[in-house]
């Protein structure tokens, strides 16, 4: 047998003498270990990708907010005072609307009534006798929001109806509603 000499271009590997023999295992001599139970493995992966999820939308909502305040836009416009503006004496502002639930002694006339009519409220003192008492009107042209218990009313007892008026006649309406019995009038 001939041998050729190697090759200058690709050197013959050769064995590093720093790494001591390793003997082989012995067949069977692997010890006995119990198997491992990763926890939660079935759904492990939605569980990342929904914690992926949610740090990537705080990130884009911090990045939006950084942007929105540092814009050249942001810049140029004033910011709001928070200072309520000074009143002014003069002309009355208008009295701010109130929901006020009234109990009208006439149901059946109740039931005639829808949202967005308009009515004049008039209460009638109540007298012992059943004789007619003096009679007021306590709100005008008032708009009927709702009409809550029309259904479910009696004769006795009256009717629910639900009226938009200024805070001023909300506590009139109520007054009146304790000492008196209430009526509407169609406007």
């Amino acid at each position: 047998m001939s041998t050729t000499p190697a090759s200058p271009a690709s050197p013959a590997p050769r064995p590093l003498p720093y790494l001591p023999p390793v003997p082989a295992p012995e067949p069977g001599g692997v010890p006995f270990f119990p198997p491992l139970r990763v926890r939660g493995g079935r759904h492990g992966l939605r569980r990342a990708m929904r914690r992926r999820r949610r740090a990537m939308a705080a990130g884009l909502a911090v990045t939006a907010a950084a942007l929105a305040v540092s814009s050249p836009q942001a810049a140029e416009r004033p910011h709001p005072v928070a200072a309520p503006a000074p009143r002014e004496r003069g002309p009355a502002r208008p009295a701010a609307v109130v929901s006020a639930p009234v109990r009208i002694a006439d149901a059946e006339t109740v039931r005639l009534l829808r949202p967005g009519d308009r009515v004049d409220v008039i209460a009638a003192a109540n007298s012992p006798s059943g004789g007619g008492g003096e009679a007021h009107v306590v709100a005008t042209d008032v708009r009927v929001m709702g009409v809550p218990g029309a259904r479910g009313a009696s004769a006795e007892t009256g009717a629910l109806v639900l009226l938009a008026v200024p805070r001023e006649t909300a506590t009139a309406l109520a007054r009146a509603g304790t000492t008196s019995r209430l009526a509407v009038t169609l406007c």
